[in-house]
């Protein structure tokens, strides 16, 4: 086993153990004013692709369909601090940079594949999943509301898969990521 892949092995059980706390704090940022809207759009975007996702993993791949939702928020997190987070308090702020810090880890593990994502998790924006539309989640207060509670409700029921200390996970993993994103 290579030194890089050994270091992915360490390093996406961790990320899927914190989805569930990642995705809660991040959701907290979606109602706040003082954020700007360029900012918000991007967390908005990957949190509502996480509850898409929900709905969409097949038995037998929690872990790289969990690792999915963590990468896309890590990608919206970096999308956000790249954004105007003027006014935004420190705990917040240090929850995006921790993420977003995450991203240099992604490019390397992804290579070319990583502008895929970015560009995938740009058009999230356009996206909904559950009848809620990002534009909807940023603006509209009601909607918001709902689904700050579905976060909520998922991080408190969030249990992490296990994702086993094997290359060929890192083989799945990449192939799911070849095939998923846009050419």
């Amino acid at each position: 086993m290579s030194d890089t892949d050994g270091k992915y092995l360490d390093l996406f059980p961790a990320w899927l153990r914190s989805l569930g706390e990642d995705a809660e704090q991040l959701g907290e940022m979606v109602g706040v004013a003082e954020l700007g809207e360029s900012a918000r759009t991007p967390i908005a975007g990957g949190l509502n692709y996480l509850f898409k996702s929900l709905d969409l993993i097949p038995d037998g791949i929690d872990d790289i369909g969990y690792l999915d939702d963590a990468f896309v928020l890590r990608v919206a997190a970096d999308q956000a601090i790249r954004a105007d987070v003027t006014g935004l308090d420190s705990d917040r702020l240090r929850t995006l940079n921790r993420l977003a810090e995450d991203v240099d880890s992604l490019k390397e593990f992804l290579g070319d594949h990583y502008e895929r994502l970015e560009a995938y998790v740009t058009g999230l924006k356009n996206g909904a999943a559950r009848g809620r539309s990002v534009s909807d989640i940023v603006s509209d207060a009601d909607t918001q509301t709902a689904f700050l509670a579905d976060v909520r409700g998922f991080a408190k029921t969030y249990e992490s898969p296990s994702f086993g200390r094997d290359e060929k996970n890192l083989v799945k993993l990449r192939a799911f990521f070849d095939a998923k994103l846009p050419k």
